[in-house]
């Protein structure tokens, strides 16, 4: 299949391509996101050198595993080696005796599964790159891997040999909700864009799940055959995914445990007491790890001081694992079967809103203000007992703010005069307590629109789930 959307990241690569000096390319991402397939396709497989890692093995195999990747691409045989310093060396060779016109193409996957312990992967890797690669023109060094903390450290902001080598780097994201339909049409699966969402809540939009879909079942049949079915797909992909991704796993699902109950969001101190795991340096990497892996976001409240920072879960996958499957009583047919419910709705509101933040350029977009600067925030009232909360605050630079309300419908919203006045008590108490004075628009995110009656002309803002489209 051919490559779908990531339009900025084939840019990046074709002027990487164009390059007239060495370039040492970092991509990373969540796992499952589709790196090794971007690249892949990308270059048509036309690679002077690929390898993969493997994971859970020792320096042994690891060194096996690549004199095999040396024999497949060298046109001589290269003999096992014992040290990394060796087979990187065999690696220069390789790629010197290549006559391949252009960028010569190294792409290395999964790295991180490489760099076991006591190795000296990463001096070997040093010296490959300082002491020769990085003084030839032609050589294209591609690493790639999903242990984003790894990639991070010890290549981003290595303190070492490797300090600023990095040339270029691409964080891949999901596919957003147009990408998501793009990729349904090219795979024939025919989906309504209210199911396109309700997926995205599920699975966001990760490409290995999306592609595990079958189009002669119902998005709902899907779900069930995928997540619940006795011998489903993706059964144990939760535990699969953090054992992959994160040494010692544990203190990273309490974590992400915790934040699954508290849809507004945990501070540090409150997740903490929740999960009763020391403070300290090594929380503080378990951290950081969640948060540039994608699974949690840290966000400020409006105008608020960092240290009152908030952690929420966004992971799709991950907040659907703790609501629905873990503890899941065997039913083959449940999501297909599922009649909505306090549950269904109170988890397809967060989800539905956590959909809207990871378009904010739609949302931006259509409220003409692509070119305004902008902040985001989220708000909570300092009065407990009013409860007044806004999940999304747009603060713009030409004097306006837009307060969202992000509501997720079957049909279109209908506003009744207790929610006119719940709204209006939101406008009413930000500007109060904020002492704000710029004009507060308020802005309704649906799924279907908003029903036209009296209370309609309240709102200033307008969006549906077909703009999140754009």
């Amino acid at each position: 299949m051919a490559i779908i959307g990531r339009k900025t990241e084939q840019e990046a690569l074709n002027r990487i391509i164009e390059s007239d000096e060495a370039e040492f390319v970092v991509v990373f991402g969540r796992r499952r996101v589709g790196k090794t397939f971007l690249i892949r396709e990308f270059f048509g497989n036309k690679f002077a050198f690929y390898h993969t890692g493997l994971a859970n093995t020792g320096i042994e195999m690891q060194l096996h595993n690549f004199n095999d990747s040396l024999n497949n691409y060298g046109t001589g045989h290269y003999p096992k080696v014992q040290t990394w310093f060796d087979s990187f060396k065999q690696l220069k060779q390789l790629l010197s005796n290549s006559r391949k016109k252009g960028k010569k193409v190294v792409f290395i996957d999964e790295m991180p599964w490489m760099d076991t312990s006591r190795s000296g992967f990463l001096a070997a890797l040093e010296h490959f790159w300082n002491g020769w690669a990085s003084g030839q023109k032609d050589i294209l060094l591609i690493v790639c891997g999903s242990a984003t903390s790894w990639i991070i450290d010890k290549l981003l902001n290595n303190h070492g040999g490797l300090h600023n080598r990095v040339t270029q780097h691409i964080y891949l994201r999901p596919f957003t909700l147009s990408e998501c339909e793009e990729y349904y049409q090219k795979r024939r699966l025919v989906l309504s864009r209210h199911e396109i969402v309700e997926n995205y809540m599920i699975f966001g939009g990760i490409p290995f799940y999306l592609s595990l879909m079958q189009k002669q079942f119902s998005m709902f049949q899907n779900v069930d055959n995928l997540l619940f079915a006795e011998n489903a797909a993706l059964k144990n992909e939760f535990q699969n995914l953090y054992a992959s991704l994160f040494k010692k796993a544990e203190n990273h699902i309490k974590i992400v445990e915790a934040l699954s109950s508290k849809t507004k969001g945990l501070t540090r101190e409150e997740i903490i007491k929740i999960t009763k795991l020391p403070d300290g340096g090594s929380l503080n990497r378990t951290f950081n790890e969640l948060e540039l892996s994608g699974f949690i976001r840290r966000y400020k409240g409006y105008r608020k001081k960092e240290r009152k920072s908030l952690y929420q879960l966004v992971d799709f996958y991950t907040l659907f694992y703790f609501n629905f499957l873990k503890n899941h009583a065997f039913d083959e047919h449940f999501w297909t079967n599922f009649i909505e419910n306090a549950r269904h709705r109170a988890w397809s509101g967060y989800a539905f809103e956590q959909v809207c933040l990871a378009h904010l350029p739609q949302i931006k977009q259509k409220l003409g203000i692509s070119g305004v600067l902008t902040k985001t925030y989220s708000w909570i009232s300092n009065d407990s007992e009013n409860g007044a909360q806004i999940d999304l605050v747009i603060e713009r630079n030409d004097r306006v703010i837009n307060l969202c309300e992000m509501k997720y419908a079957s049909e279109e919203f209908k506003i009744d005069k207790k929610q006119d006045e719940n709204l209006r008590n939101k406008r009413a108490t930000f500007k109060e307590e904020t002492k704000t004075r710029k004009a507060l628009h308020l802005t309704m995110i649906t799924t279907y629109g908003i029903k036209r009656n009296q209370y309609r002309g309240n709102i200033q803002s307008e969006i549906t789930v077909n703009d999140l489209f754009i």
